[in-house]
């Protein structure tokens, strides 16, 4: 309790790692931006409108005509079917226009924080619906930089507008003196520029918003040592797991070079057991000496492929028994006595071997292993 008492209060100064930027996405967490999407919506509307003037007498005719056949309608028949010929062609102005828009939001928010696709971000929260928790979320920091944001938008646009205009306030005096033509012509002068200058604005506010976003999602998201640290055991382990799994891989390596080395020890042993080529081991038993047999050297695969080679160069018989290769390899350390349980065993295999290189011929013992020192190649004690 302790513990986690002191994990709670330790300060989130650390930055977040990859793995906790990639967890919250997968929680539908990511950085957006309102004000993107509102600067980016306001230039794909002007591009579309844009295109659209160069149909405006097709638009206007069709304008005109969707008013006529509502005009003439007498009869419910013909009403329905205006009504219809109406929505057909308003869902067609909306998909020409709300197309290019949606296609432009997408890559806005691929280019603000990316696209995620999260089952998570639309799962029941009850803190959604809990009054306490809406009031906490409006009078919070963020609630007060979004009204902020807001202010200072309103403020930047009118501003600019108000002063544009200001700057024009002759040009838009002469509109009421001269004609319609002229009127929209020296309108035409002014008015593409104010809108430049409002998309300037829009982009530096849309800038600002994006910045503090990224900087509230990185801060939202911090990390304290403790933090860092149990992340680092999810990923890489703890260290005691850590430590064990680097002692017994060099111990293998140990083990390997050991045995390598063994191998100029086996014309010194009175027999190799062979399984018949995967295990190989090299024992040594001077009749009349105290002591069980030794092992000189075993390997197994290319080492067991080299003592084999190395015993048929010094005239060392070879003799083949699976179970006793494997029991062994597994249950002996070159260097040291076999194990109490294989004696027997290997006494009767050094007997036989003894009698066949003194020229008796026999026929091949037949020889038990215990059952807990059945082993498969793997290691594994058989069933």
């Amino acid at each position: 309790m302790a513990e986690e008492n002191q994990n709670s209060s330790q300060e989130k100064t650390e930055q977040p790692t990859q793995r906790r930027i990639d967890k919250a996405k997968e929680e539908g967490k990511t950085v957006t931006s309102k004000e993107m999407y509102v600067f980016s919506s306001v230039i794909m509307l002007l591009v579309v409108l844009y295109f659209f003037s160069f149909n405006f007498k097709y638009i206007l005719a069709n304008w005109k005509e969707l008013f006529y056949y509502l005009n003439l309608s007498q009869d419910s028949n013909s009403l329905l079917l205006a009504l219809k010929n109406t929505f057909f062609k308003v869902f067609i102005v909306s998909v020409i226009i709300g197309t290019p828009v949606l296609i432009l939001t997408i890559f806005t928010q691929l280019f603000v924080g990316g696209i995620t696709f999260s089952l998570k971000a639309i799962e029941w929260k009850n803190s959604k619906i809990n009054p306490i928790a809406g009031l906490k979320r409006i009078f919070s920091i963020k609630g007060l930089v979004e009204l902020l944001k807001s202010i200072l938008k309103v403020v930047f646009l009118f501003g600019t507008s108000f002063y544009f205009l200001y700057y024009k306030t002759s040009d838009i005096i002469q509109l009421s003196t001269e004609t319609f033509e002229n009127s929209l012509i020296t309108a035409a002068g002014f008015f593409p520029i104010l809108i430049l200058v409002l998309l300037i604005v829009l982009l530096l506010v849309a800038i600002l918003d994006w910045t503090w976003q990224k900087y509230s999602f990185i801060k939202s998201l911090r990390m304290s040592r403790q933090d860092l640290k149990d992340e680092n055991k999810e990923t890489e382990g703890s260290p005691e797991v850590k430590a064990k799994i680097k002692r017994l891989q060099l111990e293998t390596v140990r083990k390997a070079i050991k045995q390598s080395e063994s191998v100029e020890d086996v014309k010194e042993a009175n027999a190799v057991i062979v399984n018949p080529t995967h295990f190989a081991v090299a024992l040594k038993y001077d009749v009349g000496t105290p002591g069980a047999p030794k092992v000189l050297s075993m390997g197994r695969g290319l080492i067991a492929q080299k003592i084999i080679d190395k015993a048929k160069e010094s005239n060392i018989t070879i003799f083949r028994h699976k179970l006793l290769a494997r029991a062994l390899f597994f249950t002996s350390e070159i260097g040291s006595e076999i194990s109490e349980k294989l004696y027997t065993a290997v006494a009767i295999a050094l007997a036989y071997i003894y009698k066949i290189n003194n020229g008796e011929n026999l026929e091949e013992p037949n020889i038990e292993i215990p059952d807990d020192l059945e082993f498969n190649e793997d290691g594994t004690q058989r069933k």
